[in-house]
């Protein structure tokens, strides 16, 4: 057929770049299809060495430019004056939420998608997190265990180049890891001070997919702690730095940019995706390519659209959705709550560089072990820290004025510590997406819409990380110590999951163990859409392996011609 290809790939982000790479080196002539700009590594990275004053607005943005184009993405963390142009308009890109369920939907519509602007904290799955489904009742059982993975986190590890401490934990294992980075004096102070009050509790750097040192032909981060413009040095692991360039290596690769997938392509008589159908997102021609395998790595959201939106006589509801369970279970992550305060003395001592990352204290509620106390809640959180010097900026907020505030500011102020809980969400049916019935983009594909809203696990969860988090900080010698909750809604995290979930059972889930559909033999789903859970860590590393052993599958099941 015109424009057939061994597999399709939907998507050139995280996911999509790992199905590329693997794809083409297992020997398929690969399509990749991104509905966003084309962006070359380095030399589209616009505002990477531009320094604040070079900036139109000194990095500080144009706020009624914000409000009106960017009221989600602008909440970002990651989103500023110099990295904006990696981020969606909210308004050429609407969804639909319900107002008293609002969801904070971050996107990068571009070659590499999210890849260029994620955290790039690197943690593995374990059984507590594989088994928690069957073992607390809450959602359907994961159809794979840890052991199942374990090979394909060593293999994205390798090519990845994750930095990080071993640190000998059933229910955090290690990996294959580069040097770590280091904590500062005010983290290992902390550090010492909650190990000792604690026992069991541990205080650690974060794993993280920057490189302390080169790595595959990848220059080792510099840093500069400004990720999201781009780095030149391939310093942290994105597509357009790692995954796309090694798949383009086998002359096996054919990009296609703004290229907005419509649908799957849908055979009955051979009961198997035939292909995309796409719509050009400056012609708003459509077109369509042919493909032996289809893998859909849109992002979580984008793939439960392209799913729903592809319907035929078998599927009236979507694709692969006999279940009825497509759109539904959607998880993020709960954060933006914990603790701060000051740590007393090391008033000799400052840092120097931008570390790219920061501490990290593991899961301590609900492991299992003895003695363990009771808490009103099941699963767990993780929390997140960091440790800095207050600068010249503290000026702003205190009394003083000319020569004496000048001179009191030119020496650092006191160290501060904050400590931020990220948290499990629990899959549920209620949370779910579906498509507008009206209303539609501007290419005519209906508009997404979203409903989610935390459960009362979820805010028993945050409560306890305010609690734990405080008094770690009182038990470890930090004054002033305060809780906040800044009560960020779902999506706030960006660890969207669910929608197209693993299970064992066809009746009650899409994807089999491998990632392939129940319904649509050869149909793979390995972006965080197939997150039968969402475990308290992030995401990303899990889907890169799940996204390496799904393409294992595919292609042995191709030799085998079962596909």
């Amino acid at each position: 057929m015109k424009d057939a290809y061994d597999a399709i790939v939907v998507g050139s982000g995280i996911t999509g770049g790992w199905a590329a790479k693997e794809l083409c080196e297992r020997g398929l002539r690969t399509l990749v299809i991104e509905r966003g700009r084309h962006v070359e590594h380095g030399k589209d990275y616009v505002t990477e060495w531009l320094q604040p004053w070079q900036l139109a607005h000194r990095g500080r943005g144009e706020p009624d430019l914000y409000e009106r184009d960017y009221p989600i993405q602008s909440r970002n963390y990651a989103f500023s004056e110099a990295t904006r142009h990696f981020f969606v308009s909210d308004r050429e890109h609407p969804y639909v939420t319900p107002e008293d369920k609002p969801f904070r939907w971050i996107r990068g519509y571009q070659l590499g998608g999210r890849s260029l602007i994620w955290g790039r904290a690197c943690w593995r799955w374990s059984d507590l997190d594989f088994t928690a489904n069957a073992r607390d009742g809450h959602g359907v059982d994961w159809p794979i265990r840890y052991r199942d993975l374990a090979p394909w986190y060593d293999h994205v590890e390798r090519f990845v180049g994750v930095s990080g401490e071993r640190l000998g934990l059933p229910h955090l294992p290690d990996g294959e890891f580069l040097p770590a980075w280091q904590m500062n004096c005010a983290e290992r102070v902390v550090k010492g001070g909650i190990e000792r009050a604690f026992p069991g509790r541990r205080m650690t750097i974060t794993r993280v997919a920057n490189l302390t040192q080169a790595h595959l032909g990848r220059g080792a981060c510099q840093a500069r702690n400004q990720c999201a413009r781009g780095c030149s040095f391939s310093g942290y692991f994105s597509s357009l730095s790692a995954t796309l360039p090694a798949a383009r290596l086998t002359g096996r690769l054919t990009v296609v940019t703004d290229a907005i997938v419509h649908s799957v392509i849908y055979d009955e008589r051979r009961d198997r995706a035939a292909g995309v159908r796409v719509i050009d997102a400056n012609t708003k021609a459509t077109r369509e390519y042919f493909g032996g395998i289809v893998f859909l790595c849109a992002s979580t959201l984008g793939t439960a659209q392209v799913l729903l939106n592809s319907k035929s006589a078998r599927f009236p509801k979507g694709l692969a959705n006999s279940s009825g369970e497509v759109g539904h279970n959607l998880m993020d992550h709960i954060s933006k709550a914990g603790a701060r305060g000051i740590v007393p003395g090391l008033e000799d001592k400052y840092v120097y560089g931008r570390r790219p990352t920061g501490a990290y204290i593991p899961r301590f509620r609900n492991l299992g072990s003895a003695g363990e106390a009771k808490v009103g809640f099941v699963r767990g959180y993780g929390i997140q820290a960091g440790a800095s010097r207050e600068g010249w900026a503290r000026g702003a907020d205190e009394p003083g004025l000319g020569v004496e505030l000048k001179q009191r500011l030119r020496d650092p102020g006191p160290w501060q510590i904050s400590l931020q809980g990220y948290g499990e969400c629990l899959p549920r049916h209620e949370n779910y997406v579906d498509l507008d019935p009206v209303r539609t983009d501007q290419w005519g594909i209906p508009l997404l819409r979203i409903h989610c809203a935390w459960s009362d696990n979820e805010r028993a969860i945050r409560a306890d990380v305010k609690t734990q988090a405080a008094e770690m900080l009182e038990r470890a010698g930090c004054r002033e110590v305060e809780t906040y909750d800044d009560d960020g809604p779902p999506g706030f995290s960006v660890h969207e999951m669910g929608t197209a979930r693993m299970g064992r059972d066809p009746k009650t889930s899409v994807l089999n163990a491998h990632n392939q559909a129940h319904d649509v033999p050869n149909l793979f789903v390995s972006d965080g859409a197939c997150m039968a859970s969402s475990s308290c860590v992030n995401p990303s590393l899990t889907y890169m392996a799940l996204t390496a052993r799904a393409v294992d599958h595919a292609v042995n099941e191709l030799k085998r011609q079962n596909l």
